[in-house]
């Protein structure tokens, strides 16, 4: 049986994350561990579910701490910052592979797609110009089972 803190967290997911932020040469903090929880518990956050995630948890954090984090996270391999066309900056923890998204016009909710081939990229372009590429990002669009069955209502404007 899993061993919970106090906080709802289960020790064995604390103690991963220690090993993580450890092994990528960062500190070990309190508001480290809350932002991978928060990532954790919601895949595709926005920076301000993670602030309220974090807050929810520590108490008084300020949003620049948490900002500071999540880049640290990014340049240090340990969170994938997602960037889909009109949509607010997404962070999630999986990192290990070249995985693509699908995004809901309607309600913006995320999903990963697994790689369609599975090695690094997934994806060969007609030209690389000379690049040596390593990652190629796709982001699928569509709507979503939910918004699938609420009809779309026109209006006479």
């Amino acid at each position: 049986m899993k061993e919970v803190t106090g906080d709802g967290v289960h020790a064995d997911t604390t103690r991963e994350f220690v090993e993580l932020l450890r092994e990528a040469g960062l500190r070990v903090t309190a508001t480290r561990l809350a932002v991978m929880d928060a990532l954790a518990v919601h895949p595709h956050s926005e920076t301000d579910t993670v602030i309220s995630a974090v807050r929810s948890r520590l108490g008084s954090v300020s949003p620049q701490a948490v900002y500071n984090v999540l880049s640290a996270f990014v340049e240090a391999g340990i969170a994938r910052r997602v960037e889909p066309a009109g949509s607010v900056v997404l962070y999630e923890l999986r990192v290990a592979d070249n995985h693509h998204h699908v995004v809901c016009r309607r309600c913006g909710v995320v999903q990963d797609v697994d790689c369609a081939v599975g090695y690094r990229p997934c994806l060969t372009p007609s030209q690389a110009h000379g690049f040596v590429l390593d990652e190629a990002e796709v982001t699928f669009w569509g709507l979503c089972p939910d918004c699938q069955a609420v009809p779309i209502i026109k209006t006479n404007s």
